[in-house]
């Protein structure tokens, strides 16, 4: 499944704009529920820009936080072994991994 961003809300959003006359969410109940129901999903969701990671690396991070007691990227970085320290090293990801490990990310889908 498919985590929801911002983006994805709005675009669902559109959907419902009227077209032809002016919307009005103070006087239409309708409208001031869906914008309820939207509000509240757009709150949930994921902002559009986090980096998108294996699920490798999404379990190196949760352990470096959690039990393994790690506070900063570096040592995270020194921690890693086998393919997780070969993908966190490798240039393509180490911006990556660090944008992840300050921000947030999003663990890749299979599909």
């Amino acid at each position: 499944m498919k985590n929801e961003t911002k983006r994805d809300v709005f675009d669902d959003a559109l959907v419902y704009v009227p077209v032809g006359r002016e919307y009005d969410p103070v006087n239409d109940d309708e409208a001031g529920d869906l914008r309820s129901f939207l509000s509240a999903r757009y709150a949930a969701a994921l902002p559009d820009d986090l980096p998108v990671i294996p699920k490798e690396i999404d379990e190196h991070i949760r352990w470096c936080k959690g039990e393994g007691g790690v506070g900063n990227v570096s040592d995270a970085m020194d921690y890693a072994h086998g393919d997780v320290a070969s993908w966190i090293y490798d240039e393509r990801n180490s911006d990556t991994f660090a944008r992840a490990w300050l921000d947030g990310y999003v663990v890749e889908v299979d599909e």
